[in-house]
């Protein structure tokens, strides 16, 4: 049995990776996932990559990108969600903030330098036309520190995926005041090179096992009861959350697509050059991995 450590927020978007290890199909395969729930998101998980703490990340598309071209050994396997991450704009709802013009001259509650919740207020102040300075930043490592820094005025925006948030607006705590999309396929699966040399058959396998539940999952009609059973997001929000998501399901990635994704990230000044794709991207042996059960 190979042990392999995977590491994701634990939201909705990996609902898929907790079905196929509760079936069983990573073990039918000799197989153990350890799977590390990262409140901290993409920041923290890119922390773990280079400590070597981590095998497999699903990382948001920006944070990883920048983080391998700054000497994060790993590599992107595939996309995971093909559709963008919705992420809401959020503020104290006893505040005086009402709308996206008032948000220059704000304090950011960010889980870390390099998170969706960093990189993301750049791409929403260049859709706004103004800037933001590091000093505008205020580290708050998850959800629950963005909650009390927003309560306690030490920030004043928080920026995160829309849904894990709202029922922070169904109990009056937060106002959402507005939403900025990923103009590129938010998650990827993010692989450390030295798992890569070690045992890419096994990656291979996994990503087959995750691709075929992802499309499971997708075509499942009670997916959305699962969604708001485990995760606690109200009724109306997991149906459109649902109809919404685009999972990759497959380990092709186009060349064109991949090279307009560097082109957006360096034209939002997230990442400072246009990287070489094999600097970034692992592309395996596409052929069916021989043995691989999925039933």
């Amino acid at each position: 049995m190979i042990k392999v450590r995977v590491g994701g927020v634990p939201e909705h978007f990996n609902l898929a990776w907790h079905l196929a290890m509760e079936q069983g199909l990573f073990k039918k395969n000799n197989i153990d996932i350890e799977w590390v729930d990262v409140p901290g998101g993409t920041g923290a998980m890119c922390k773990a990559l280079r400590a070597g703490e981590l095998d497999i990340a699903i990382a948001l598309t920006e944070g990883i990108v920048k983080d391998i071209l700054a000497g994060n050994p790993s590599k992107v396997a595939q996309f995971y969600v093909n559709s963008p991450l919705r992420w809401g704009i959020f503020v104290n709802s006893n505040g005086t903030i009402s709308s996206v013009n008032q948000m220059p001259g704000k304090k950011y509650a960010i889980s870390r330098f390099g998170s969706g919740s960093h990189l993301m207020a750049y791409v929403n102040a260049a859709n706004h036309n103004f800037e933001i300075k590091e000093e505008d930043f205020v580290v708050v490592k998850d959800l629950d520190g963005a909650r009390k820094s927003i309560a306690e005025n030490g920030s004043q925006l928080f920026m995160w995926e829309k849904y894990t948030t709202k029922p922070y607006i169904a109990t009056g705590e937060f106002r959402m005041i507005g939403e900025c999309n990923t103009p590129w396929p938010c998650f990827v699966v993010t692989v450390a090179n030295k798992f890569i040399e070690q045992h890419q058959e096994t990656l291979g396998k996994v990503l087959d096992i995750i691709n075929q539940s992802c499309l499971d999952l997708k075509n499942n009609p009670q997916a959305p009861e699962l969604i708001i059973s485990r995760y606690g997001i109200n009724s109306e929000d997991a149906v459109q959350w649902f109809k919404e998501l685009e999972y990759a399901c497959q380990p092709e990635m186009d060349e064109a697509e991949l090279r307009l994704i560097l082109w957006r990230l360096h034209k939002f000044g997230i990442i400072g050059r246009i990287p070489a794709l094999n600097e970034v991207i692992y592309t395996r042996n596409l052929e069916i991995v021989e043995g691989l059960i999925v039933e």
